[in-house]
């Protein structure tokens, strides 16, 4: 049975975190949740007004940590997930966070980042030479980074799939899942 990490936290993005978990999960695959400590954490739902120059934030689901980053173990793990919100821009100065972040890198082992996520990416140096997407605002960054930014719903290159956010949800987790699923077959 393959098994998945996703990495979040305070704040992380509440559609999705669950989003991924459940599709995933609907697969049959076991998903860990782990975040700066196993513990029960708030996460937030972001929304646009067209009214606002920015994006909302409203309170969202608690979600239970199963791991704390001390604990995990990334070689355990098939792929990873890196939801946005702002539990990314917190995590990317964590060393342990980066640090499972730049296994899942250096392994080639499937990651699935989604708006604010790909910063995670870019801590452990994941980003240059490769196309992807993210929250739009975040291309500065993405570009500094060394990454060709496109705004589209999704982007794979290689075993990285990224996405703009949770209106993404959907091209995000039907990518992530065929991904997977061809490199299992090639055992």
């Amino acid at each position: 049975m393959l098994r998945f990490l996703i990495l979040t936290g305070d704040a992380g993005e509440a559609q999705e975190i669950f989003y991924a978990k459940y599709r995933l999960e609907e697969e049959g695959w076991t998903v860990d949740i782990a975040t700066t400590t196993r513990k029960t954490f708030l996460s937030v739902v972001h929304d646009f007004d067209p009214t606002s120059d920015a994006y909302t934030e409203k309170p969202g689901y608690l979600v239970h940590a199963d791991l704390g980053l001390d604990e995990v173990d990334a070689a355990s793990y098939d792929g990873l997930v890196l939801p946005g919100g702002r539990a990314p821009e917190y995590l990317r100065n964590r060393p342990k966070a980066v640090e499972i972040v730049r296994h899942f890198v250096e392994s080639g082992k499937p990651i699935a980042a989604n708006c604010h996520g790909q910063l995670l990416v870019i801590a452990a140096g994941g980003a240059r030479g490769k196309t992807l997407t993210a929250f739009p605002e975040l291309e500065p960054e993405m570009r500094a980074a060394g990454a060709e930014f496109v705004n589209r719903d999704v982007v794979v290159d290689g075993t990285l799939v990224t996405v703009r956010g949770w209106p993404d949800n959907g091209p995000w987790m039907r990518e992530f899942v065929k991904l997977v699923k061809s490199r299992a077959a090639k055992g």
